[in-house]
């Protein structure tokens, strides 16, 4: 009895691929969580909207909301309300959480993941109290 093709591509073991409200397609599964990604981008855009975070990382607006209340707790980033939006700011001195990795910094993994675009511009963050990535 040969297996139906259809289930076959939607089973627990080869889900679909996750897409935004702007059918943009996402890979099943990536190196990095969805709390770095979602790091980054508050780094990289510290007034950026948390509804934008969530197009650009593809999971919805309340679980970015509560990855920010994560990094909040985790004293790795500041709130500050402005208005009516808020602004977040990084602190890169925080040593990562999982016993791997935390011989580095929050500072170290942005740089890695920083955009070059901003890294020739000088707009990358100021980590210079880290210790060298190279090994």
């Amino acid at each position: 009895m040969a297996a139906n093709p259809q289930q076959h591509r939607l089973s627990p073991a080869n889900p679909p691929e996750r897409t935004d409200r702007n059918a943009r397609s996402f890979p099943r599964w990536t190196f990095l969580t969805n709390h770095a990604h979602v790091l980054a981008l508050l780094e990289r855009e510290p007034d950026i909207v948390l509804r934008e975070v969530a197009l650009q990382v593809g999971i919805t607006e309340r679980a970015v909301q509560r990855i920010v209340q994560d990094l909040e707790e985790a004293q790795v980033i500041e709130r500050e309300r402005i208005g009516r939006r808020n602004r977040y700011r990084v602190h890169h001195d925080r040593a990562l959480r999982h016993p791997i990795e935390s011989h580095r910094t929050i500072g170290q993994l942005l740089r890695l993941v920083a955009d070059p675009v901003e890294d020739t511009r000088g707009d990358a963050p100021d980590t210079s109290k880290d210790r060298d990535v190279s090994n």
